[in-house]
């Protein structure tokens, strides 16, 4: 879920300052000025959207170390059994799961977990001491299989495409309502007026919600998903319901906003509807309902 806050927040970030350094360039403007020229305008709109997704998955594995303060072990010199033992267990992770090694971190903080990175064959792993400390080490390894599966899905790479998509409808309706605003209800015909830039603003915000609901839907989808490639990694079904089961009776760690929807719990949303996972009840069900493991 960390992983995938922080890429949200970034991406945000990175679509406002595109949004605002083309608007002081005239690139906005422009556009129209004259009316709506809809090809220019979605061209411009892709620019952004897609330009701050991609940002945003490019920079995720520095943003990630830097805002939880996560410290990679160095393979070759790791300063204790336990740091060992996290090693040789991800690099058996990544060899089933036909991916490169990913960087193996640690960071302090309440139980969680994540990955992130923009290529399948160099992420990163890391791990909470509080997760280390409150589960078995079966249990740890099913929540190291279940975040090696986010990595082999791809999840990272799917989640900018669609983060682009959606950014790029969210800026192009919001420039068409800002169009509509200032000329047909303020009867402004000197081209963009303050009307157009405020209604610009706000509708970005409204729509920007709408998007976040979208995002977070296929975040569910993709524990679920997570969740059967762990089983699928260590052969077996019951490492990650205990694991699911133990996480379910303590409070999840706090995840940058950047990457919660990459940590493998999440907190309670104001709304199912903003939620970056699906209830752990539910996660349990749905592996214990799956078809039984060849």
């Amino acid at each position: 879920m960390k992983r995938i806050a922080l890429f949200l927040m970034t991406n945000l970030a990175v679509v406002l300052v595109l949004s605002a350094s083309l608007r002081i360039l005239g690139v906005d403007r422009v556009i129209t000025e004259q009316g709506i020229n809809f090809n220019a305008l979605l061209v411009f709109s892709a620019v952004i959207g897609f330009g701050g997704a991609i940002i945003s998955l490019l920079i995720s594995k520095p943003m990630a170390k830097m805002s939880t303060g996560a410290r990679v072990i160095d393979p070759s010199r790791p300063a204790n059994s336990r740091e060992a033992w996290l090693v040789d267990t991800v690099a058996q992770l990544a060899q089933r799961a036909n991916i490169g090694m990913p960087e193996v971190a640690i960071y302090e903080g309440a139980p969680n977990a994540f990955a992130t990175g923009a290529f399948r064959n160099n992420a990163l792993v890391a791990v909470s001491t509080g997760l280390l400390d409150s589960m078995t080490e079966e249990e740890v390894a099913a929540v190291l299989g279940h975040e090696v599966a986010h990595v082999a899905n791809g999840d990272m790479v799917t989640l900018t495409l669609i983060q682009g998509v959606v950014n790029t409808f969210v800026i192009f309706l919001a420039r068409i309502v800002g169009y509509v605003v200032d000329t047909m209800i303020l009867r402004n015909e000197r081209g963009p007026g303050i009307g157009y830039y405020v209604t610009v603003v706000v509708a970005e915000l409204v729509f920007g919600v709408l998007a976040t609901i979208i995002v977070a839907g296929f975040s569910r989808r993709r524990e679920y998903r997570a969740d059967a490639g762990s089983a699928q990694l260590l052969g077996s079904r019951e490492p990650m319901i205990r694991a699911l089961a133990r996480l379910g009776n303590i409070e999840p760690g706090d995840l940058p906003k950047s990457v919660q929807m990459a940590g493998i719990s999440g907190k309670p949303s104001v709304s199912s509807l903003f939620a970056s996972h699906p209830p752990i009840q539910a996660r349990i069900i749905t592996l214990q309902r799956a078809q039984p493991m060849q």
